[in-house]
């Protein structure tokens, strides 16, 4: 399904919008870039808010100082990461690489360190250089997953939550020091404290650790009732058959990196899983990269995946305006946290 629905040459831009699909609008930047940003930050910004992504094409997005400076207009806040599931460069401006992700491993949807209690509101997406082929950023409205689950299962994640178990080593996933920007226990067990997270180090110098968060949390603008977090993405069951097997062998099936479960701590099966990627492929489309694009997205309203690509790809990423947890109850009974 294609996204390109472009604007007439209109000042403000205004999309050819169908019910849906992401606003897509065409820039005219006339080589100024972050000029354009600062002229049409309020529209973009206004976009964002009613369509939940934003994809803006012809700004000729080439390098990182530029992309910095873009994201700095468009945003109130540019994030430093924590607690990142793999590794990922910053660079300066508040600018991040991609996630370090096997290119022929999809990333199902999620919701950016929706397992955080602070996490980006909006998230920027700066295609420098495309893939020769996939490696498509696509995107979900989360009101709509939601309202697609049975109702059983929205229930009990609503009440129960769900639980990310992780597993640090140096070989798999984000380091301890990658996803705590310290290797200092003292510091790393302060910030566990502060943040809700149980923890025990291991007798080899690991570290394990589980946290309990909502599953569908109240936008902190507009209230509505989003499926937020990252069940499906870290859960055992999305991972190739082969890369689990492995991974199960190597570690135990305790000792996986990252895992999912119901937040009373019980197993997620691999239909709940299958059920939830299905869900979300339902909700999903996609438009592919062009060189220059960037692409806007309400962290809250609308998860992102990545699909599997070959041939060099360069997507820079900027996490801004960050949320607290707190600011996002449920206006209604069955409120978790």
């Amino acid at each position: 399904m294609s996204l390109s629905k472009f604007l007439p040459k209109t000042s403000p831009p205004e999309p050819d919008f169908c019910p849906g699909l992401p606003a897509v609008l065409r820039a005219e930047a006339g080589g100024d870039p972050a000029g354009w940003a600062s002229t049409h930050r309020d529209t973009v910004r206004r976009l964002v808010a009613e369509y939940g992504a934003v994809l803006v094409r012809g700004l000729g997005l080439a390098e990182q100082t530029a992309v910095a400076a873009v994201f700095g207009r468009l945003t109130d806040l540019l994030m430093t990461e924590r607690e990142a599931f793999a590794p990922r460069a910053a660079y300066p401006g508040g600018v991040h690489s991609s996630t370090e992700w096997p290119p022929n491993q999809p990333m199902c949807m999620h919701h950016e360190l929706s397992y955080t209690l602070e996490f980006p509101g909006l998230m920027l997406f700066a295609c420098v250089s495309p893939p020769s082929s996939g490696g498509v950023t696509g995107v979900s409205d989360s009101t709509a997953v939601l309202a697609s689950l049975p109702a059983d299962l929205r229930a009990r994640f609503e009440r129960e939550g769900w639980l990310l178990t992780r597993s640090f080593n140096d070989e798999i996933g984000a380091s301890v020091a990658e996803a705590f920007g310290t290797e200092d226990r003292s510091a790393i067990e302060d910030y566990c404290r502060a943040n809700r997270i149980e923890f025990a180090w291991q007798p080899d110098g690991g570290l394990r650790t589980r946290q309990r968060r909502d599953a569908i949390v109240g936008h902190p603008v507009t209230g509505q009732r989003c499926w937020f977090n990252q069940i499906a993405f870290l859960n055992e069951w999305t991972m190739a058959p082969e890369v689990h097997e492995y991974l199960v062998d190597i570690y135990g099936a305790d000792g996986l990196p990252f895992n999912t479960r119901f937040g009373n701590g019980d197993p997620i099966g691999e239909d709940v899983v299958q059920l939830l990627n299905e869900v979300y492929e339902e909700h999903t489309v996609r438009e592919p990269w062009q060189a220059g694009d960037l692409l806007l997205v309400d962290n809250v309203r609308t998860a992102h995946s990545r699909d599997a690509y070959e041939g060099p790809r360069e997507v820079l990423v900027g996490l801004a305006d960050p949320v607290r947890l707190s600011d996002c109850s449920l206006h209604s009974e069955g409120t978790t946290q």
